[in-house]
């Protein structure tokens, strides 16, 4: 699109998490005017670690913003996968660092989003805003909001996650997928890691069932602790015990066993893991979905944010690129689908058929191999 038809752009982002905020960087800088809406009253983001790949932190940098990301995240170079007991498996480089100039970097997700938030125009993130109704006009959309405000956008964006009213209102109604498996994430202090974490990298250990990630934030003294069991229990926030935690890890390294004996359940965000299935359209003429409204996907290839964070570029440079909104995020979806789908295939080849077998009798996984590419 022409600059001047860019600058003239209305643009409303629904949720304010890592791609509806990642796009509202991205959008403003075209000279679009930008309003993300966001229905809690104050952004408060739960959970441990992540990564943040190659491509991302070229993205960051493209956008200015990649100083700001560095500033609360510690640079890894590698990732270890290992058994239970500590045998290594595979260690490597993470990908794309030669093309991108950049290495993974690990970040708390809450400073992730402060950091993205702390990058916007002030006033351009609305809280308090709960969607409840979205009408498809055409060449417009309308928001209407539980709170009686209504927006008109020449362009919507649904970044507002895996249970996205967006997507169920125009694209799916299906419901979120169970996995199969529990994750229990708690961030701890280093000195409480009994002597595992020595650098910044990430080290999975997987067991019968069970897969334990190490994920260090040393730059705040602190490790990101997250077990991911095979459970039979879909609740989405399951009423769980330590003893239960503990059950998970047994036959572990004996330090696993001792840092999950002493978490503090209280600071333990227990959750059954979703995604969705492949959303065959994301867009009409003037709303479009990304991030997990999209493509929701289990955690095992840690490409959840980033591809969130990828998606906002890629629409960015879709819009830059494409004579019309329309023809933009035509190019956008043919542009990322592909990708994602393959990273939702493959994020659900996590477990061995024996693995499976034994929590869900009769049932085959969609591969016989535990995944080799680690959460983060």
């Amino acid at each position: 699109m022409q600059s001047e038809d860019l600058k003239n752009l209305n643009i409303a982002i629904v949720g304010a998490g890592y791609g509806g905020a990642a796009a509202a960087k991205a959008l403003s800088l075209l000279g679009a005017t930008v309003n993300v809406y966001e229905q809690a009253s104050q952004i408060r983001e739960v959970g441990a670690g992540i990564g943040l790949r190659p491509s991302t932190m070229g993205r960051f940098h493209e956008w200015g913003i990649a100083e700001a990301v560095q500033k609360v995240s510690s640079a890894s170079d590698y990732f270890s996968i290992l058994t239970g007991t500590g045998n290594p498996i595979m260690q490597e480089e993470w990908p794309e660092k030669e093309t991108f100039g950049f290495t993974t970097h690990l970040i708390h997700r809450g400073d992730f989003i402060e950091a993205l938030l702390s990058v916007l125009p002030e006033g351009m993130v609305h809280l308090g805003h709960k969607l409840e109704k979205i009408e498809d006009k055409g060449a417009t959309s309308v928001l209407t909001f539980a709170n009686g405000v209504t927006v008109e956008a020449d362009l919507v964006i649904g970044a507002d996650g895996i249970k996205s009213v967006v997507r169920k209102a125009l694209f799916s109604e299906n419901e979120p997928v169970f996995s199969g498996e529990h994750a229990y994430r708690a961030v701890i202090d280093i000195d409480a890691a009994h002597g595992m974490v020595v650098d910044d990298n990430l080290r999975m250990y997987i067991g019968k069932g069970t897969k334990v990630y190490l994920l260090p934030l040393r730059h705040r003294g602190q490790v990101s602790f997250d077990i991911t069991a095979l459970c039979p229990d879909g609740t989405w926030a399951p009423d769980i015990t330590v003893a239960d935690m503990v059950k998970t890890v047994e036959g572990f390294d004996e330090r696993i066993v001792a840092i999950t004996r002493e978490l503090d359940l209280s600071t333990v965000n227990c959750r059954a893991v979703y995604d969705i299935d492949p959303v065959d359209h994301w867009h009409t003429d003037s709303v479009v979905l990304i991030g997990d409204a999209a493509h929701s996907m289990l955690h095992h290839q840690g490409q959840g944010a980033n591809s969130a964070i990828l998606d906002a570029g890629a629409l960015a440079d879709s819009l830059k690129e494409a004579p019309s909104v329309k023809q933009a995020l035509a190019l956008f979806q043919a542009t990322r689908k592909p990708v994602t789908d393959e990273l939702q295939r493959i994020s659900r080849q996590g477990w061995t058929e024996d693995e499976v077998n034994d929590v869900f009798p009769g049932q085959k996984p969609a591969s016989q191999s535990p995944s080799q590419n680690p959460e983060a």
